[in-house]
């Protein structure tokens, strides 16, 4: 598996586990989270992606009673979570309405309830998970600096921002952003276009995607996009899915897919991705298919 360095003493494997579902599953025993994250370090598959909001506020802390029983995953692993929605759920049931909160106080708490829950002294990689309209840069920023210099965090990044957003954030800081966590995948494949994915590989920030099987639309249903999948995968004897992605991480902006599944049979077969040979054509006859019409 091969790494994306995020700093100077951090990387993340090039495919995460994306942990969103995890409160989904019926069993949600330390055990089962284990044998997840076992699967996945089968592959070289290092790096867990949390939010606080993920299963109402609870994911976190199933993680954290996996870890709490198996103290030795944690040095085998990177820890992404992310921060800033408020939804009338879990801790936040009295909120009047949901909405974004990236003031300093609400960061430094956030940053607390996940640390707990998660039973870890540091969070490897924390995200602003979405732009807060009421954002003051300046107040954000410091908060997220003091939390790298603290030690609670070791790096900082953002999730579906657009590029003013980020240069917004950026400006008011010293620690640099290291990450954008946007939506990609080939049936959502306006960030190849609108600048999105542009803007990060100018500056050479290597994105994460979320969803990056179309929340999984690309691998059911009778459509051009699996038809075009299903002859690649034939060809090569994996399935959509490791199609799919491969075609994610052929791309020259160094795409991180997040991948979510609950089915231990699904995570082995995660990096069946990188057995895929993707050669340019490929790619377009894949990005045609996905639209409905060949490149002007």
């Amino acid at each position: 598996m091969d790494r994306t360095q995020l700093t100077e003493d951090l990387s993340m494997s090039r495919i995460v586990y994306g942990m969103w579902r995890l409160d989904e599953d019926s069993d949600t025993s330390p055990a089962h989270i284990q044998a997840k994250i076992e699967a996945c370090l089968a592959q070289g598959i290092t790096t867990l992606d949390q939010a606080d909001i993920y299963g109402g506020y609870e994911a976190e802390e199933l993680l954290g009673a996996a870890l709490k029983a198996a103290p030795s995953l944690r040095e085998k692993c990177e820890i992404v979570t992310k921060c800033d929605i408020v939804a009338p759920v879990g801790r936040y049931a009295s909120a009047r309405v949901k909405h974004y909160d990236t003031s300093r106080a609400h960061i430094e708490a956030s940053v607390a309830h996940s640390l707990r829950l998660m039973n870890i002294e540091q969070i490897d990689l924390l995200l602003v998970h979405r732009p807060d309209p009421m954002m003051d840069h300046r107040e954000t920023g410091a908060a997220l600096d003091g939390l790298v210099a603290s030690g609670k965090v070791r790096a900082v990044g953002v999730s579906n921002f657009k590029l003013h957003d980020w240069t917004l954030l950026q400006s008011a800081m010293e620690t640099p952003l290291v990450t954008n966590q946007i939506e990609i995948s080939l049936s959502t494949n306006d960030a190849f276009t609108n600048g999105d994915l542009a803007f990060l590989q100018e500056r050479g920030v290597a994105p994460m995607a979320w969803s990056p099987l179309g929340g999984g639309s690309l691998m059911t249903g009778d459509h051009a996009a699996g038809t075009a999948l299903d002859q690649v995968a034939n060809a090569q004897g994996v399935d959509r899915a490791a199609v799919a992605v491969a075609w994610l991480l052929a791309h020259p902006a160094g795409i991180v897919p997040v991948m979510g599944t609950n089915k231990l049979d699904r995570i082995a077969t995660f990096s069946d991705a990188l057995k895929v040979k993707m050669d340019r054509e490929t790619w377009f006859a894949l990005y045609e298919a996905a639209n409905g019409a060949e490149v002007p």
